[in-house]
């Protein structure tokens, strides 16, 4: 039995990150085995989306170290490039080029930083629209889009580069709620054809549904993890206790 450390695809070894004296992550654990969606969820301002930014190097770590695929990308002699073609990362807010086709927007990594010519842009763009059911919105512009549109496209220029393992930031929390299930299904079917996922999410009913594990964090820690059963409904601390009943009042 191979313990869960060497299958892990993405390890966080005694993660610290401070932005001057106000420190934000102290010293966070975790390991992501291929395949899984690991939901991380807990109050604003307890260093989410810091963690996520640390694990595709957007920032620096103060100390500690990420293993991914076996190689520190916390290394200074790292190419950082070459990292993030492997780590795709949807933003809240979509970040698309509003002069640009939703084809130009996810071809434009393939073809800048893959180095792919035209026509092999052109269809792996398509193959990565297609997934997430946007191939017939190709020819439009951003702002002929819904922002749940917007966003599917955000994913598909994600997983164009076919990373190992994908980082969503908040991705619905930016969208009407009637737009937010186009949303989650998209990212339901990129779960079903084995992507590796990280979740910061309040999307708890999508956690419940989708997740592997859920880990809860609060004030720059990891607090607890486990099944979406054993955090939703048995959590061992009383912190999560009160973060999920004040979840579940404000809905």
């Amino acid at each position: 039995m191979q313990s869960s450390t060497d299958q892990a695809i993405l390890s966080i070894r005694n993660l610290h990150k401070s932005y001057n004296t106000n420190t934000v992550l102290k010293g966070i654990n975790l390991d992501i085995r291929a395949g899984e969606l690991v939901f991380i969820i807990g109050p604003s301002g307890s260093g989410k989306s810091s963690l996520l930014r640390c694990c595709n190097v957007l920032e620096q770590t103060t100390s500690g170290s990420i293993l991914f695929d076996g190689q520190d990308i916390t290394a200074h002699h790292i190419n950082l490039n070459a990292v993030r073609q492997k780590i795709g990362m949807v933003f809240q807010h979509f970040n698309l080029y509003p002069h640009m086709s939703v084809l130009g927007n996810v071809t434009l990594a393939l073809r800048k930083v893959q180095k792919l010519d035209h026509a092999q842009a052109e269809q792996r763009a398509r193959e990565a629209l297609a997934q997430v059911n946007m191939l017939d919105r190709a020819t439009f512009y951003p702002d002929q889009l819904s922002g749940g549109q917007q966003q599917r496209v955000g994913i598909a220029r994600a997983i164009a580069l076919r990373p190992k393992i994908v980082l969503f930031d908040e991705p619905t929390s930016a969208l009407d709620p009637e737009l937010v299930g186009s949303v989650l299904e998209a990212m339901r079917q990129l779960k079903a054809s084995g992507m590796t996922m990280i979740v910061v999410s309040h999307e708890m009913s999508f956690a419940r549904a989708a997740a592997d594990r859920v880990v809860f964090m609060d004030g720059g820690v990891v607090v607890e993890q486990g099944t979406p059963q054993e955090v939703f409904e048995n959590p061992r601390h009383e912190r999560t206790r009160a973060f999920l009943s004040s979840v579940v009042s404000s809905h």
